[in-house]
């Protein structure tokens, strides 16, 4: 009668990675997966106040149509009178006024894609 033993071993017949490069792929895949988020979340926080200073824009223009019966006109005007503020290194306003009756005409472009 054969004996056989059994030493309780498989053998894989796929190769054996390193634990120190297990690791370092790991590693690899979450800080990929944080600076996605990171960047993710940097152009949403750029759009959200890009539409933040167009209401403003809006609220100061009508403001100061209902309170002094004609539109701004300029931008300095609504900065200092209504109180508007926003980051010039991030936006360009091109605020062209039509008439004191007529709402002006404005435009906001984002200087970091242009």
């Amino acid at each position: 009668m054969a004996r056989f033993s059994y030493t309780g071993q498989k053998q894989s017949r796929l190769p054996r990675i390193p634990l120190a490069l297990l690791s370092l792929l790991v590693w690899g895949i979450i800080l990929g997966a944080f600076f996605f988020g990171v960047r993710s979340f940097g152009g949403y926080t750029e759009e959200k106040q890009r539409e933040s200073l167009e209401h403003a824009l809006q609220r100061g223009i009508a403001s100061c149509y209902a309170i002094e019966g004609i539109y701004p006109p300029d931008l300095e005007y609504l900065e200092e009178h209504y109180g508007l503020t926003y980051d010039e290194s991030l936006f360009f306003v091109d605020y062209q006024p039509v008439a004191a009756n007529l709402y002006p005409d404005v435009t906001i472009l984002d200087r970091r894609k242009h």
